[in-house]
């Protein structure tokens, strides 16, 4: 008998992976609490679980997999929905775990609520269709408050296709959102309480709307009255428009002084071999021109150890590339084989103690990089986004992404302060709240004139 689960009222939504999954989840979660469901902490009982997946290693398809155990677990009377990158390409492996209701790949994923009225079922329901070059549209609704910052999901996937990277096969040819499908979201998120978007997707360089490309999308979203930061996330260094370098060099501009763009090798025989579209000296060649034109400018990368090719004169290629360069910090990924890539058919292949320890010695680097880089703004004054408290403890980034917390006794959630950075604590910069900026004289990047004047 089908069993009508819209007229219970739990529903537990978990999120793995990427800024693009977490926007993906915010857009479901308001579908669900429009059908009528009550979203409730993973872990709770529950009626309807649904989980978002990652499958960018074979660490992350693991993860997933205890997930959906330990929710099946703790909940073996829900339905459960299985959703994202990992049902694109391993459903046949969750299908094998018992207790999921349903399998949805990426190109229906945010359509899950025309399946989950199946009811529970003896074997899952795969709905798994091939992902269209077509560009596309998201249908967004709900009034819940949105807190400080959120992502909106711009673009999504990739034609790039390096050779170590199953997202192309997961998320499927690069496409853009329509311009004024975003635009109209972003108003809808600003109105609920965001002051903060950080623009999401696999490639997000690549965005294309009619004429419009990613400059479009920074412009028309600073022009929105109460959005006072734009993010870009994660973007590809060949596909950085310059335009944005002087908007965010532009104190009366939302977008944020911040670039994170995957390096992945110090070593050109290796870029050359990952199909990356690059050399290390072009690019190096913009990160020196970005840090010139961007005043404050935080550059962060990713990194990958361990790949086929990399011996360790390539490793140390890649250590002294990070090492002698302004980086901000770096993301480390050990090298993880998928199979339908063209590094999985690579006959090298390095022992885990040898990735380990790659790893390790990055990311201590990374570490030292991260201290020189929060060090050298001491004694400066920066706007900061709070965001909730512990105690009267109050953490937040500054424009430039460095993570601080002040004391006071106000109620600074979701405000933007002027602080003095005072000394380092750990892996957080200790500052003094000068003053709470006005909300009237934040919009459109006022704050950010204020530090600068």
């Amino acid at each position: 008998m089908v069993q009508d689960l819209s007229s219970k009222m739990r529903a537990s939504l978990h999120t793995l992976g990427c800024r693009l999954n977490q926007s993906e989840s915010l857009l479901m979660g308001d579908q669900l609490e429009r059908a009528g469901y009550r979203l409730v902490p993973f872990g709770q009982p529950c009626d309807l679980a649904i989980i978002n997946t990652c499958t960018v290693t074979r660490l992350a398809d693991a993860k997933c997999r205890t997930a959906i155990r330990r929710l099946i677990r703790e909940n073996p009377g829900a339905f459960v929905a299985v959703v994202g990158c990992y049902s694109q390409i391993g459903y046949k492996e969750i299908a094998r775990i018992p207790g999921v209701d349903l399998i949805v790949g990426n190109g229906e994923k945010l359509n899950i609520l025309q399946y989950v009225s199946l009811g529970k079922n003896e074997h899952p329901v795969i709905i798994r269709d091939r992902i269209t070059k077509e560009d596309f549209s998201i249908e967004f609704v709900g009034e819940r408050p949105y807190p400080r910052r959120a992502n909106l999901k711009i673009q999504d996937g990739c034609s790039f296709v390096c050779s170590f990277c199953i997202i192309p096969k997961a998320r499927g040819p690069a496409r853009s959102r329509d311009l004024s499908n975003l635009l109209e979201e972003a108003r809808g998120q600003v109105a609920r309480g965001v002051r903060e978007l950080v623009l999401s997707g696999v490639n997000l360089g690549t965005f294309r709307s009619g004429e419009g490309d990613l400059v479009t999308v920074v412009d028309a979203l600073n022009a929105l009255d109460g959005l006072e930061r734009i993010r870009i996330s994660s973007i590809e260094p060949t596909t950085v428009p310059l335009e944005l370098l002087a908007r965010m060099n532009d104190p009366y501009h939302a977008l944020l002084p911040f670039l994170h763009l995957p390096l992945q090798s110090g070593s050109d025989k290796v870029l050359s071999s990952m199909r990356r579209k690059y050399t290390v000296r072009e690019y190096l060649s913009f990160v020196h021109r970005a840090k010139e034109l961007v005043s404050g400018l935080c550059l962060g990368t990713d990194i990958m150890v361990g790949y086929p090719t990399e011996g360790e004169r390539e490793f140390e290629e890649t250590m002294r590339t990070f090492a002698e360069n302004p980086f901000s910090y770096c993301h480390v990924f050990p090298f993880s084989e998928r199979q339908g890539t063209l590094a999985a058919r690579m006959k090298v292949r390095h022992d885990v103690a040898v990735k380990r320890m790659r790893s390790a010695k990055l990311r201590r680097l990374s570490e030292r990089k991260r201290y020189d880089y929060y060090r050298s703004h001491l004694g400066r004054e920066a706007t900061v986004l709070f965001e909730d408290p512990r105690g009267n403890f109050w953490p937040g980034y500054t424009d430039n992404y460095i993570r601080v917390v002040v004391q006071s006794n106000e109620d600074l959630r979701n405000r933007i302060g002027r602080v003095h950075l005072d000394r380092l604590a750990g892996n957080v910069v200790e500052g003094r709240l000068v003053e709470v900026v006005p909300d009237q004289l934040t919009a459109n990047g006022r704050s950010s004139a204020l530090s600068a004047g």
